[in-house]
């Protein structure tokens, strides 16, 4: 999979993606990241980026220009399945969206900033708007980090367990189980019996039971959309 993400903060990126799960799959090549600096398409002197909305009110606005050029000239040379725009009025991320965009090849992740972009690019060039959650961040690359991490890990190779991404929260409707390890008596905090059992049936469902009693407690919505 190609990954190009466009952002007015390139550096921003660089701890999270030189690091664990990020970085390993880039090594191996599942996947290839690319940032784009906006600033290098502007035409000004100044290389400015934004400016005042029409129409009047607080804030700026990303302008037009920069952004269709550099699509432009990024789509000149790939196809992409999908141009994601990250918007707090966009599809809410979930793991069932991560899933869908995981099977693609190339994916291009817009960042917003200021006030947002010049609607004329949301029209024209987005083919689908993402929101990590109902809150409003500074800009989109701490969004464009987490639907990234959402997203890569979930090629095959990335894992070194694959089986590890299918029992994650969300994958099944379901929260994940509680999960143990050494020691088995910490401070008189012991691990339930049946996991030391060595009865790989009966922990599946232990875990299962489990998983449905945490949903129930703390996602309740999730089961009704199970059913």
């Amino acid at each position: 999979m190609k990954i190009d993400i466009l952002t007015l903060f390139p550096e921003m990126f660089e701890g999270p993606f030189s690091l664990s799960i990020l970085k390993r799959a880039q090594a191996k090549g599942h996947v290839t990241i690319n940032l784009y600096n906006i600033r290098d398409w502007a035409a000004s002197k100044h290389k400015n980026v934004d400016d005042y909305p029409y129409g009047g009110g607080a804030g700026m606005v990303m302008m037009v220009e920069p952004i269709a050029k550099c699509i432009e000239e990024l789509r000149s040379t790939t196809s992409y399945d999908e141009i994601i725009y990250l918007s707090p009025d966009g599809e809410l991320l979930n793991q069932h969206l991560a899933n869908r965009l995981s099977v693609n090849k190339n994916l291009l992740i817009l960042c917003g900033h200021y006030k947002g972009i010049d609607e004329r690019i949301r029209i024209n060039f987005i083919t689908r708007e993402i929101s990590v959650g109902d809150y409003v961040l500074s800009g989109g690359e701490m969004a464009a980090m987490v639907l990234t991490d959402a997203v890569v890990r979930l090629i095959p190779g990335v894992l070194n367990d694959e089986t590890s991404a299918l029992s994650d929260s969300y994958q099944n409707n379901l929260l994940s189980p509680p999960e143990y390890t050494r020691p088995s008596d910490f401070r008189g905090w012991k691990v339930p019996d049946i996991l030391l059992s060595g009865n790989d049936k009966e922990i599946t469902n232990w875990r299962y039971e489990q998983s449905v009693e945490r949903t129930k407690q703390r996602r309740p919505g999730l089961l009704d959309e199970k059913l």
